[in-house]
């Protein structure tokens, strides 16, 4: 069963984004999307919360692109190493990073 794609317009209203900072982030690898047969780009139904870190990112830390797109490898890995822990039943007592 596909997973239904939003628009650019979509996310942009529910994010509260304009879409040409949606497009600039797509650009920089902030956000994924993927473009259909006559090039619009498509998001999955996750961007306008992705949208919303990368917002809080920006505003909250004063972080340029550049380092945001750091920011969110090393976060996106933190919750691997997290899963992979409670995966082989590791407890730690530590709170998530995310």
């Amino acid at each position: 069963m596909p997973i239904p794609r939003l628009s650019l317009q979509t996310v942009a209203r529910r994010a509260g984004v304009h879409p040409d900072l949606i497009r600039r982030f797509v650009a920089l690898g902030l956000v994924e999307a993927e473009r259909d047969a006559s090039g619009r780009l498509l998001f999955e139904p996750t961007a306008p919360a992705a949208l919303a870190r990368v917002q809080r990112l920006r505003t909250g830390l004063c972080l340029n692109y550049a380092s945001i797109g750091l920011v969110l490898d090393l976060l996106d890995r933190i919750s691997l190493l997290e899963a992979a822990l409670r995966r082989a039943g590791t407890r730690s007592d530590i709170p998530p990073w995310t």
